[in-house]
């Protein structure tokens, strides 16, 4: 089985690596799609594809509510050598997802610009967020199955295929944006057109692997199964919920900066967000590149295994978020001119000195996704469940609220350090007793 090797230090950085690796050409061509809007179509219509971006997060979270919970369950199932039963809990995921994807695309095209409207259209750029919309819903539904595939992938034992087809859907994303938006002009419709057919060739890549001979995990014939269903999404909700944060912060952030803010402030946001999406695309790595050995060996009752583990990914997060902070402190300028002509002023400086503050909150961000994934890993949904509504939403939503009462619009900035701050707090509320009441041993 390729989730055992020789070392499981070894194990471990084979299984992260190209996990961050996957997350972060994720989060970069997103990035390169604002690039080339900013530069190709306007600023304005930067701002549309940010407040688009909350339904394409949501896409990707109902594909991990299923994708870990399915993962958690194989994983297990391949440790204790059931591997014809995990063969059909794959296929059952993939089944419900394709009917998911068909439902929730039929009713969001029917319902284009109310979806608009509710994530913050506003007169000015709502026709840009309408074009949009129009290119990337009747993609949904390989958003969706793409990052399924892309976490089972892995579990299979395979993760350096799953970056590489990764990385090869990303590179045909940007070559059509290219193409699409800057030498045939379709403006900010043609940058969605071009993800969305990048996805297809995700989609083609990821079948010729299951449907080949090299993986342990193939589609099977099987049978509905509630129970098994409901084990998966009470596995999966942790995961779905920490995907979907990002796209909730962007969500509530918009809604703030326009009430006590302005549209100015959003180009600054949208340009964060980008940033702050690799920043917590990084810690999710880590925590899917762990989580299937992590459960591997929960299967196989090797708690001592489980325990490095655990103490692997806290060391990754500890040198992740130095890494990470400590060049978007230092290089804040050189990153905002991606987006923005240093001779926009006023613009320019303002986005500079939010984007420092803004970034204090990644050198916290990894602890309660990485925490939260193990608990996920050796089946304690309650624990990861609570871990991940506190940090994607409920401390979130709390700090913004109190954070923007106290100072206006300058809390805003404040509030995902604030929030994180919490949201550990709630982590080791958890953590400590599980620790002194499950030591690592065999």
């Amino acid at each position: 089985m390729k989730l055992e090797g020789k070392s499981l230090k070894r194990d471990f950085l084979k299984f992260i690596f190209p996990s961050i690796a996957a997350q972060w050409v994720f989060a970069l061509y997103t990035m390169v799609d604002g690039i080339f809007v900013a530069r190709g179509v306007s600023e304005i219509a930067l701002t549309a594809v940010n407040i688009s971006m909350p339904y394409i997060m949501a896409m990707y979270a109902i594909s991990i509510l299923f994708a870990v919970g399915t993962s958690t369950v194989v994983a297990i199932m391949l440790g204790e050598n059931r591997g014809k039963r995990a063969n059909e809990v794959f296929s059952q995921n993939i089944f419900l997802l394709t009917v998911f994807s068909v439902i929730i695309t039929v009713i969001v095209m029917l319902n284009l610009r109310r979806i608009a409207v509710f994530l913050g259209a506003t007169d000015v750029n709502i026709q840009y967020v309408m074009d949009y919309l129009k290119g990337i819903v009747p993609f949904s539904g390989l958003f969706i199955l793409s990052y399924s595939f892309e976490t089972l992938i892995k579990t299979d034992g395979f993760p350096k295929m799953a970056t590489l087809i990764v990385t090869a859907g990303s590179l045909i994303n940007v070559v059509l944006d290219y193409i699409m938006v800057m030498k045939l002009h379709m403006g900010i419709g043609g940058a969605a057109y071009a993800t969305g057919i990048a996805h297809v060739a995700l989609i083609a890549m990821y079948l010729l692997h299951f449907c080949g001979k090299k993986g342990v995990i193939k589609f099977v014939r099987f049978h509905i199964d509630l129970k098994l269903i409901w084990r998966e999404i009470k596995n999966g909700i942790p995961s779905a919920i920490t995907e979907l944060s990002p796209g909730l912060i962007i969500f509530l952030f918009n809604q703030a900066i326009l009430r006590y803010l302005n549209e100015d402030a959003l180009v600054s946001y949208t340009i964060i967000s980008y940033v702050n999406s690799l920043a917590v695309m990084t810690m999710v790595g880590i925590a899917q590149g762990y989580q299937p050995l992590i459960s591997y060996y929960f299967g196989k009752s090797r708690m001592d295994k489980c325990g490095k583990l655990f103490r692997y990914g806290i060391a990754a997060v500890i040198v992740s978020s130095i890494l990470f902070t400590i060049p978007c402190l230092t290089g804040t300028e050189f990153i905002v001119h991606l987006f923005l002509e240093s001779d926009k002023g006023a613009l320019f400086t303002y986005s500079v000195t939010v984007f420092r503050i803004f970034a204090l909150s990644f050198l916290l961000s990894g602890y309660n996704v990485v925490i939260g994934a193990y608990f996920t890993a050796v089946e304690r949904p309650v624990a990861a469940t609570v871990i991940s509504f506190s940090r994607g939403m409920v401390m979130l939503i709390v700090s913004l609220m109190t954070l923007t009462a106290l100072f206006g619009g300058a809390g805003i900035w404040w509030c995902p350090l604030v929030s994180e701050i919490c949201s550990l707090i709630i982590t080791l509320i958890f953590l400590i007793p599980y620790l002194r009441s499950h030591p690592f041993r065999r």
